[in-house]
């Protein structure tokens, strides 16, 4: 393929990073829409978000945590494994406000293999493994207070909300959605300023909007191809979702009914 789009995330001058996994590349795509280059490297990028500081994290299926210097290009290998055990495959990322790394190992898990994992890696720098069980875990993201994580199960075609306790562990892992169709499954997912979850269903061409008690409420539909792999929130007023549609390799832009939740990268 020419290109697989994906790991869509805006730094704070408003400039949008995607990666290319098969390629090993990322791009900075400016408030203009023009494509910027910023690396290229042996590996295949997967997810991306940005912390507080400037700093660009990456997740490669290959090689583990990694971390971009936007400036000089420069990939460095930061988390590679569990103890002597490597990863299976990370897949996406998200930063809590307290700087806490939450990520995704999925691999080829699926239904025939429920090994995908949950970890998270702590800003003090303690990896814990939350979930263990999952068919193809993906795309994740907290809800506003903190007190659970969402996580897209692509094989499953579902989405599992693992509650947060005080303590950090994870109690009474549920099905929040069930989703039906597609040639993939639910894949990256973003949340609004209302507790609003959007889901994109990769192999449907569509990315659905779900209330904070999992109502469906709006579809937004490609007008390209059927892999809407995943989105962020960005524009001014944060009203605009941009989606990565990997069929093409195109950036979809969709007005949403309500703004995106600030990204961590936002906060001071």
């Amino acid at each position: 393929m020419d290109c697989f789009l994906e790991g869509p995330s805006f730094d704070r001058a408003g400039n949008l990073y995607v990666v290319d996994i098969p390629f090993g590349r990322v791009f900075r795509v400016s408030t203009a829409g023009e494509f910027t280059l910023v690396a290229e490297y042996d590996g295949e990028p997967n997810g991306l978000k940005i912390h507080r500081d400037g700093r660009i994290f990456i997740t490669d299926y290959r090689h583990g945590i990694m971390q971009l210097d936007p400036a000089s290009g420069q990939v460095t290998r930061l988390l590679e494994r569990r103890w002597s055990e490597h990863f299976k495959g990370v897949n996406d990322l998200f930063f809590a406000p307290n700087g806490d790394l939450y990520f995704t190992d999925q691999g080829q898990t699926g239904l025939q293999d429920p090994s995908g994992r949950v970890y998270r890696w702590t800003a003090e720098g303690r990896l814990d493994q939350l979930v263990t069980t999952v068919p193809s875990p993906n795309g994740l993201v907290m809800n506003a207070d903190g007190t659970a994580l969402y996580v897209a199960v692509t094989r499953a075609n579902a989405v599992w909300r693992l509650p947060l306790l005080a303590d950090g562990s994870v109690s009474k892992v549920g099905l929040f959605l069930q989703l039906s169709g597609s040639l993939g499954g639910p894949d990256g997912l973003a949340m609004d300023e209302s507790g609003g979850l959007a889901v994109c269903h990769s192999g449907l061409g569509a990315v659905w909007l779900f209330s904070r008690a999992g109502e469906p409420t709006h579809r937004v539909c490609s007008c390209t191809g059927l892999f809407t792999t995943n989105a962020a929130y960005g524009g001014p007023d944060r009203r605009s979702l941009y989606i990565t549609e990997s069929e093409t390799g195109t950036i979809l832009r969709a007005t949403m009914p309500v703004a995106g939740k600030p990204m961590y990268s936002h906060h001071d």
